[in-house]
């Protein structure tokens, strides 16, 4: 956060100079524009008690959400809008600049009222706006017995952030009628602690299919970001979760593969522990994962962190025939629309939503079934992934 800081509050300056120009054109009145600077005073406010605050402690963390909710709500129509002044500024460059024209400034309300009403929905109601996406991957040396074959993957499932049981079991419930062969997780299934599972185990636990379901740890499993009382509490955390893993019916993959069989043939999955870039642990071990694997097999990996492809798999000497990941949640905010995709969050991951090919390899970035953070989801809604295996004519 410190070392944003900095950006944020340029941006979030330059927008409300910039906005506040058609306030006073539409209002002279002193009680709106000073409750127009009352709402910077609480985020300015807000965002440097971060300062003062323990990362992990719960008051903390509802400092977060509140800030990002309120943040989300005034600057994203804001700055949704300002295009419409930036229109006429350029109009009024070659008109000497005249007084602005109150029918822009009204124009300028208006869509940053649309706006507002979808950050809205995506807090009230995306969160658990599931969205199916569907993609068929061909490859040449798919085992016949898999053509067509169909995998569900769900990814970040942050179940300490849920709190509606019949919205999440919508979504459960939209996994199931998908009849998948596998259902393949990509980690995150906590936001800190194992317990925050527990009401939800019945649930996941109905989750179906015919070849199993598999999972690995994202870097929210861990419990990296809370402070424990003691390294033992933190360990036995982790021992728990694991059993949760077990508990609702997922294989977990630490560092190690399985193969499904199918007619007398047999695909393989890789599971590896988290492994991110920057300052995520690098608990993954490909290596040790693929280890006794056969250079001609068929290889899915599950890796929680999008970065590991280019890092590490891509250059494997174990083909990787498909990867799936998460970690990303398309930063639970962005516009997807006619083809057009676009999150700030693809200014720090280079793969950070859907399907991406290189040199025959996939990876495939699963935009989250959960929510962190922000308890929504604007334009980047959750996600349960099918993909299904073709078999390409050589």
């Amino acid at each position: 956060m410190a070392k944003r800081l900095p950006l944020i509050l340029i941006l979030w300056l330059f927008t409300d100079v910039y906005f506040f120009q058609a306030v006073k054109v539409l209002t002279e009145n002193p009680l709106i524009h000073w409750a127009y600077r009352l709402i910077d005073l609480i985020i300015i406010g807000g965002i440097a008690s971060l300062f003062f605050l323990r990362r992990g402690e719960k008051f903390a963390q509802l400092i977060i959400t509140g800030l990002m909710a309120l943040m989300l709500l005034i600057f994203v129509p804001r700055l949704f809008s300002l295009p419409v002044l930036l229109v006429e500024d350029i109009t009024r460059l070659f008109r000497g600049f005249p007084p602005r024209a109150f029918w822009v400034s009204e124009l300028t309300m208006a869509v940053a009222a649309v706006i507002f009403l979808v950050v809205v929905f995506g807090i009230t109601r995306g969160k658990h706006y599931y969205r199916v996406r569907r993609e068929t991957l061909y490859f040449p040396d798919l085992p016949e017995a898999f053509d067509g074959f169909t995998i569900t993957q769900l990814s970040d499932i942050h179940s300490g952030s849920f709190s509606n049981a019949a919205g999440v079991q919508k979504g459960l419930d939209l996994v199931n009628a998908q009849a998948s062969d596998v259902i393949l997780f990509t980690g995150d299934l906590v936001n800190n602690k194992a317990s925050e599972m527990d009401r939800w185990i019945p649930a996941f636990a109905g989750l179906k299919a015919q070849y199993g379901k598999f999972s690995v740890l994202g870097n929210h499993d861990y419990g990296d970001y809370v402070r424990w009382d003691s390294e033992t509490d933190k360990h036995n955390n982790l021992i728990r979760l694991k059993q949760v893993h077990a508990d609702i019916g997922f294989k977990l993959l630490l560092n190690q593969s399985v193969s499904i069989e199918k007619a007398g043939q047999a695909i393989n999955l890789v599971g590896v522990e988290n492994w991110g870039k920057g300052g995520f642990h690098k608990y993954g071990d490909l290596d040790k994962a693929t280890a006794g694997l056969p250079d001609n097999s068929f290889n899915i990996l599950l890796s929680h962190d999008p970065s590991h492809w280019d890092a590490v798999t891509l250059g494997h000497h174990q083909h990787i025939h498909l990867t799936l990941a998460g970690h990303t949640h398309g930063m639970q905010f962005g516009i997807e629309f006619l083809g057009f995709k676009w999150s700030p969050i693809k200014y720090v991951y280079k793969q950070w939503a859907g399907l991406y090919e290189q040199a025959g390899k996939y990876l495939y970035v699963n935009r989250g079934f959960g929510f962190l953070g922000l308890k929504g989801r604007i334009g980047m809604w959750p996600e349960i992934a099918v993909i299904t295996l073709k078999r390409k004519a050589q």
